[in-house]
């Protein structure tokens, strides 16, 4: 017995203890974090703060002098939607993103080629189309309104001398116009960067593919759009969304161009609530039109993600 007792109590003693399996499989499952928690403070104090706060302030009362005076339940939301300019200001800003956008993409697809293209001077050429990019957007639009006025800008001057008018125009004051150039101004503004991430996005292109094509007896424009389009729809969707989410948000080249004028004829979204904050002192609808800003952006790049994936079906 005594034996026995004793062979138990050894094997007791060399049986393994248990080990914390539980605390092993949490302190793995914590390890992310220790590289993902700055990511992700970053993102919950400069993005989803200011939502939440945006949020907040569409619902309150404020003051001129910006001292909250209570709750306004949705009353600043009624205020906005009972505004006669908002429909046609946002009507306006969806042509002005659609086409600043659409036309950005072609041309950059034509700039994306020829700067991947070897020739003299390539290295020149890709800094100089960073210029207007680089530039600060505000002094672009500054220039480019000095140049269109009507007494001393450079685009009046020459047309003149090309015979092409027979008296200097007043661009700007006329809306139709005034929309057409400042769409021209957003493209130069957004040309670059759009350009560099096709250039990207062709780098990535494997010689050997067009190899194949060319063994296979495929043209220049069947190897583009059967190949090379196909191979750049990632650097296409990226350049478009943030393109689409620069240009809805542009400032500057509609405030120092026109100003949303003549009246509200060339008013957006931005502007529009600029003026309702400044111009009205009406902090409350001002944030309301900030939400409902940020709402669109968000169906219009969902909109077309979801087209773009639809494609990628199809195809």
């Amino acid at each position: 017995m005594k034996l026995k007792e004793r062979g138990a109590g050894a094997s007791d003693a060399r049986a393994p203890r248990p080990r914390p399996v539980r605390k092993k499989r949490v302190g793995q499952a914590l390890a992310p974090l220790l590289w993902l928690g700055p990511a992700i403070v970053l993102i919950a104090v400069v993005v989803l703060w200011p939502v939440v706060e945006m949020v907040r302030t569409s619902l309150l009362k404020i003051s001129s002098s910006g001292v909250t005076l209570g709750s306004a339940g949705t009353d600043n939301y009624s205020d906005l939607f009972a505004e006669e300019d908002l429909v046609p200001t946002v009507v306006r800003t969806l042509i002005w993103v659609v086409a600043v956008v659409i036309v950005t993409q072609v041309l950059s697809l034509a700039l994306g080629q020829l700067l991947n293209a070897r020739f003299p001077g390539q290295r020149v050429v890709r800094w100089a189309v960073i210029v207007p990019w680089a530039a600060s957007v505000l002094m672009t639009a500054l220039i480019w309104k000095w140049m269109l006025d009507n007494y001393s800008g450079v685009v009046n001057r020459l047309l003149l001398d090309l015979g092409l008018i027979d008296k200097p125009v007043n661009w700007l004051a006329n809306p139709d116009q005034a929309m057409i150039w400042m769409m021209w101004v957003a493209i130069f503004v957004s040309l670059p960067f759009t350009s560099f991430v096709i250039l990207a996005g062709l780098k990535t292109i494997p010689d050997d593919v067009y190899e194949a094509a060319r063994v296979d007896g495929a043209g220049t424009f069947r190897t583009y759009f059967q190949i090379t389009l196909p191979l750049l729809r990632p650097s296409i969707l990226i350049g478009s969304i943030i393109n689409v989410i620069n240009v809805f948000n542009s400032f500057p080249i509609i405030w120092a161009m026109t100003g949303g004028g003549p009246g509200h004829a060339t008013e957006t979204t931005t502007t529009f609530m600029y003026k309702l904050a400044f111009s009205s002192q009406n902090v409350g609808e001002s944030a309301a039109m900030a939400v409902v800003n940020f709402i669109l952006i968000l169906v219009m790049v969902l909109l077309y993600m979801r087209a773009s994936r639809w494609r990628e079906e199809v195809r």
